[in-house]
């Protein structure tokens, strides 16, 4: 009998951004990492004679945790990829839900009947997943094998394995970050004998504790954002109304603060940069603000954020990392390789969320009453 640990990848960007992820290469989480410690401690004297992964990095990187203190290498196989989901990759769930609103319900409920440009079909996936692991269990007759996946594949795998069709998916749980499933395979039969365990996650760092779309499968229930552009002419109102704000909340009043010097700072970026100045809507309701330069910092390939902002009555509620997500998103295009912002060191919610999510201070930079702190993220995805 050939034993198999077929484990979803770490928390990565997508899962938290709220982002189509398939195929697109994306970066463990801060918290990712947390969990990956926890798979490792759950293994800890297991026996594992093989590890495989999919090429992508979140897979390769959980796959590492295993491979590396048993002195082994992650051997690759693409055929393990998340399902590529061709135009809607790298797009917010909130955006998918507002303007594909009939293809959403088919991918959450339909999957066999869902189509979008450039995608791969459900039973393709479920396809090439199958005879990838077909040929890892063939190739370790009587071993123990641990294998790297994504979560759409790894559904996909069990509605063949269970004999399900493809619009029957909707019935195998979603695996949490992490999450282990075992599989025992003899013969021309694969069993299931234990089916997305995430036991050794506690919930401060458990992906689908802080999350509740899972629940029943429906993306609307949970907050996900889209993304509007702003003209900082026409919307000037909201726009002032929020750095006027974020001002009062760091410095206490509004004596130095800039309205029209803000405004024409916005206004010279986006006559440069068009796509700068952005919304985040939830649903029809504008709930904060992103606002990139993609001018500054360019030579050194960085991407600057002067300003993200989410309105006081919708903090804390994990919307304010959707905005980070759509500031990874466009500077990776424009393959700059870190992210740039400056933070009052006395604004400490501020500091723990930017810390939280991969941060680290570099240096100070002048501010108009005090020094701020320059903090950096790495967005290069190795």
């Amino acid at each position: 009998m050939t034993r198999i640990y077929l484990i979803r990848h770490a928390e990565a960007e997508g899962n938290i951004y709220r982002r189509a992820q398939g195929q697109y290469d994306s970066l463990v989480t801060t918290n990712g990492y947390l969990q990956l410690e926890a798979l490792r401690a759950r293994f800890h004297g297991e026996k594992i004679d093989a590890v495989y992964s999919s090429d992508l990095f979140r897979a390769r990187e959980t796959a590492r945790v295993l491979a590396a203190p048993r002195g082994l290498s992650v051997r690759l196989k693409p055929e393990l990829r998340e399902i590529k989901m061709g135009a809607w990759e790298d797009r917010p769930w909130g955006e998918l839900n507002r303007y594909s609103p009939e293809q959403m319900d088919l991918f959450n409920n339909h999957p066999d009947l869902w189509k979008v440009e450039g995608c791969e079909s459900f039973s393709h996936l479920r396809a090439r997943v199958l005879n990838a692991l077909w040929e890892i269990i063939r190739a370790h007759p009587g071993e123990t094998v641990a294998v790297t996946s994504h979560g759409m594949a790894i559904r996909a795998l069990m509605s063949s394995i269970l004999n399900l069709s493809c619009a029957e998916m909707g019935q195998i749980p979603h695996s949490d970050n992490t999450g282990v499933t075992v599989l025992e395979a003899e013969g021309e039969s694969i069993r299931i004998a234990e089916l997305c365990d995430n036991s050794h996650l506690d919930e401060k760092i458990s992906t689908f504790a802080q999350q509740r779309w899972w629940r029943d499968g429906n993306q609307k229930r949970d907050h996900n954002l889209w993304f509007l552009p702003m003209d900082p002419a026409k919307d000037h109102e909201f726009f002032s109304a929020c750095h006027r704000e974020a001002w009062q909340l760091i410095h206490g009043d509004l004596s130095s603060y800039d309205e029209g010097g803000f405004l024409r700072q916005a206004a010279e970026t986006a006559r440069q940069s068009p796509d700068s100045l952005f919304f985040a809507m939830l649903h029809d309701t504008p709930v904060g603000m992103l606002q990139l330069s993609p001018e500054e910092d360019a030579q050194i390939r960085a991407g600057r954020i002067p300003f993200l902002y989410i309105l006081p009555e919708y903090r804390y509620q994990n919307l304010g990392v959707q905005l980070l997500g759509e500031a990874v998103s466009v500077y990776r295009k424009l393959n700059r390789e870190r992210l740039l912002l400056r933070c009052a060191p006395d604004n400490y919610p501020a500091i723990r969320f930017y810390l939280k999510h991969g941060f680290k201070k570099i240096g100070s930079d002048p501010g108009v009453r005090k020094p701020l702190y320059v903090l950096s993220k790495s967005i290069v995805v190795p």
